[in-house]
């Protein structure tokens, strides 16, 4: 399961300095292709402890984290639906991502100029807001003329398809952000293959300091049903933590497996029961999954190894009904 994350925000906002962060720290875990694919793609290792403990307990050969795709776009101004700046287009490069993360200017400088003039955060979210919901209209337009066509022969799931689109645009007009709407709208199917921007679930990232961020503005974005962090992107300071923000949001989840070749950390969501978070090792386990031996992280290091945790008892076998939890470490047992 990989994670992928759009960065959008005003330019000048400190988009770039967070990508060239997340990008640019140096990391210690060898043999991974720790890169940027692109000049806007960024592959950025989930940092985690418990990974480079097991493997330093393990010898392992090789340690692989989870990691999280970070796609950085151009600044986008007021009116980019209608090309002002450098257009909407390089927002269709951020559909396939799972979660948006706005860069939100909040620190003060002369020497910075914004777009706008003046740093007014509030302003600068409504504005982000209002493209992202245009763009999406603009998406829904496109749809809408294809699946009335197809409504009208009578097939009853692209009559059911039409309404929900019909109710998502409603939605939109009336200044909605999709994300908080109720989840047996969002999961429907067509929902899906329209990805829309504004279902996606937010991050406010708040580029300054804590006294920068005024209660208003908090609770702007408490209203928005989203989350923030304040971080000062000067000092490169708590970047990481926008990584395991955006595991908390969206509700994801840590297991590892480990030995003397690799040690290596699997992302799965959060209730994920134990044949489905075996298939995400290897498809054939979660067809062939009989048992998952599990123990947690902290357990098997304090025991000093899978053998050593066998002879304590430490270590259970869980089936099919066995709901994978943070930081468990597992062997599978498959036919």
């Amino acid at each position: 399961m990989k994670l992928s994350i759009g960065i959008v925000g005003m330019p000048n906002v400190g988009k770039s300095t967070l990508f060239k962060a997340l990008t640019n720290i140096p990391i210690t875990i060898a043999n991974y292709p720790f890169a940027t694919i692109d000049p806007n793609i960024g592959i950025v290792p989930v940092p985690d402890e418990r990974l480079s403990k097991l493997a330093e307990m393990n010898k392992s050969a090789k340690v692989i984290p989870a990691v999280v795709e970070f796609y950085d776009i151009a600044g986008l101004v007021k009116g980019a639906n209608k090309g002002e700046g450098l257009g909407n287009q390089f927002l269709s490069h951020i559909r396939e991502t799972q979660a948006i993360v706005q860069v939100v200017r909040v620190f003060k400088s002369d020497e910075i100029i914004h777009v706008d003039a003046s740093v007014n955060p509030m302003r600068d979210i409504e504005t982000i807001n209002s493209e992202l919901q245009l763009k999406d209209l603009e998406t829904i337009e496109k749809r809408l003329s294809k699946l009335e066509g197809e409504a009208r022969t009578g097939d009853k799931q692209k009559i059911k398809d039409l309404e929900i689109v019909n109710k998502i645009k409603s939605e939109l007009e009336a200044g909605k952000l999709l994300f908080t709407l109720p989840q047996e709208l969002l999961g429907a199917e067509i929902l899906h293959e329209l990805n829309l921007l504004t279902a996606k679930k937010q991050i406010y990232l708040l580029n300054g300091e804590p006294t920068d961020v005024s209660e208003e503005l908090k609770n702007k974005i408490k209203e928005l049903g989203a989350d923030y962090l304040v971080v000062n992107l000067a000092s490169n300071a708590g970047v990481y933590e926008l990584v395991k923000k955006a595991y908390e949001v969206l509700g994801l989840i840590s297991f590892f497996t480990t030995g003397e070749d690799e040690t290596r950390a699997w992302t799965i969501a959060r209730g994920t029961y134990a044949p489905q978070a075996a298939g995400v090792i290897h498809t054939d386990f979660e067809k062939k999954f009989i048992r998952a031996e599990v123990i947690q992280s902290d357990k098997l290091l304090e025991a000093g190894g899978w053998a050593k945790a066998k002879q304590k008892g430490w270590l259970r076998l869980e089936g099919k009904e066995y709901i994978f939890q943070d930081g468990d470490v597992t062997e599978i047992r498959h036919g």
